[in-house]
């Protein structure tokens, strides 16, 4: 579903990413670790579009991404990606349920959808009865566990998570990854999540670790 073929990324004569190569079926959930600061954050923003490449190819369901424009990206991301970052990015000025059902919105779903997906969701994730409370009211967990729903609310064959735990407990942090497991297994979603953490790729179908020299295989 998803193929990485020798991309390298350079900002200024700082080379982040060296000819990275990576191949990604649906359903794998995939884990790359790394130090901190060695690119793993940009791996999936070149995976998304939000970063040309300086070289390679990335090839998504048969169709070669990187030459694509702003336009067709924006409409990939927005049909076929879901996003879990470590910060949330949850809106303070909308509901729990409004949150989770944002990206239906965008994508002009009807209301009474939207309502439904969000809700259903909200209760998979633990979270009924939540539905009309703003974020200020939730915990950290809580708030990752918003944001898992709005990244699964429409179905993306493609879940990119960025340190999802990186804000939370051991015990939040384990419960999360749970969830993000749980769900896109169930829905058939491919998942890289990037982490500097052992533990958290711990349980992942395969585990890569990125360096200077690109990505090699390492022990789950």
């Amino acid at each position: 579903m998803l193929k990485l073929d020798s991309v390298t990324k350079r900002f200024g004569t700082r080379s982040v990413l060296n000819a990275v190569s990576l191949e990604l079926a649906a359903g794998e959930y995939v884990a790359v670790v790394g130090e901190s600061g060695i690119g793993k954050s940009t791996l999936l923003n070149v995976i998304a579009g939000l970063e040309p490449v300086d070289s390679g190819k990335i090839v998504f369901d048969r169709e070669e991404i990187t030459g694509m424009d702003d336009d067709a990206l924006a409409l990939l991301r927005r049909d076929h990606f879901g996003f879990v970052f470590q910060a949330f990015h949850v809106l303070p000025h909308l509901t729990v349920q409004e949150n989770v059902g944002l990206p239906l919105l965008l994508r002009n779903f009807s209301s009474a959808e939207i309502l439904r997906r969000s809700i259903d969701l909200l209760s998979t994730v633990g979270l009924a009865g939540r539905e009309a409370s703003p974020p200020r009211e939730l915990s950290g967990g809580e708030l990752q566990r918003v944001a898992i729903a709005r990244a699964l609310v429409g179905e993306p064959r493609l879940v990119l998570a960025d340190e999802p735990t990186g804000n939370l407990d051991p015990e939040n942090a384990a419960q999360v990854l749970r969830l993000i497991r749980k769900l896109t297994k169930e829905k058939g979603s491919a998942v890289i999540l990037v982490t500097h953490s052992a533990q958290a790729a711990a349980g992942c179908d395969r585990v890569y670790r990125l360096t200077t020299g690109g990505l090699t295989p390492a022990a789950c």
